[in-house]
């Protein structure tokens, strides 16, 4: 009996060392790896510091501009007739007809360009969703003016291709999508056509052949509106030039009359005129 005691005594005690080993094992695996963790988190605080200590002052200008630009928005629902003057490479002059509308939603705002052409002629609508972080674009074509017969294009990467109704107007320069690229940089500070304004250099991350490499805008100091703007192809040759021409005030609100963008490369030009009245 006494020998059975000490081996269960022993057996005991050895049980009991062997759990408080084991117990003790665990607390270090358990420490070590919420050590590990908490230096992962350090590691990706310090790696993303130092990408923005990275940025220099004229970056961070640059993107807090266009942060500034890109969260301005209408304050109420519009719409406006207009007419697109078309001049294109060989001196050929057309007019379209057109209508502007702006909604505004409680999360977005929305621009729609909408295309009269008349009876029995295809008709274009183009409708971009200004959100946050992206613009999203819709692009529909009715034909031959029968509302039944018309397709539509809902992924913005493949309507952002097309130029509106014929234009030198890209559906992103309407959506002003260079203000999205993540490359904002404020060049430097000067006057054009009168205004004091701030030049905002917008770089594209992945220029395609028929894209613009980057955008330069002047930018109104006071009103945050574009002066002027150039965009570059990609080989980094001016391709466009972009004024708005006139603003008019209707209803407590400044509304665009008149712009013009000019393809310098061809000589084409477009001009969008609105007929703006009170209601």
């Amino acid at each position: 009996m006494i020998l059975a005691s000490s081996v269960s005594a022993s057996s005991s005690s050895s049980i009991l060392e062997a759990g408080l080993r084991t117990s003790l094992s665990t607390r270090r695996s358990f420490s070590t790896e919420v050590l590990a963790c908490i230096l992962i988190l350090v590691a990706l605080i310090n790696t993303a510091a130092a990408a923005a200590n990275e940025l220099s002052e004229p970056e961070i200008e640059g993107r807090d501009l266009a942060r500034q630009l890109l969260e301005q928005r209408p304050t109420e629902d519009f719409t406006n007739p207009g007419v697109l003057h078309i001049r294109d490479a060989k001196g050929r002059r057309r007019a379209t007809p057109i209508v502007f509308k702006v909604i505004v939603t409680a999360t977005n705002w929305l621009s729609i360009y909408e295309t009269l052409p008349g009876d029995n002629a295809d008709a274009l609508k183009l409708l971009i969703a200004h959100e946050s972080n992206s613009n999203r674009y819709e692009l529909t074509l009715t034909t031959h003016g029968n509302p039944g017969s018309h397709w539509t294009k809902t992924k913005s990467d493949v309507v952002a291709r097309f130029a509106f109704a014929g234009s030198d107007f890209k559906v992103t320069d309407l959506g002003l999508e260079f203000f999205h690229w993540p490359a904002q940089k404020v060049l430097k500070h000067e006057m054009k056509r009168g205004q004091a304004c701030k030049v905002l250099e917008s770089t594209n991350p992945e220029p395609s052949t028929n894209d613009y490499s980057r955008v330069v805008s002047w930018i109104d100091n006071d009103s945050g509106g574009i002066v002027h703007a150039e965009a570059f192809d990609a080989k980094g040759k001016l391709l466009k030039e972009f004024a708005p021409k006139e603003f008019k005030k209707v209803n407590g609100q400044w509304q665009l009359q008149e712009m013009e963008i000019r393809n310098v490369q061809t000589g084409s030009r477009t001009r969008m005129e609105f007929n703006l009245e009170k209601k």
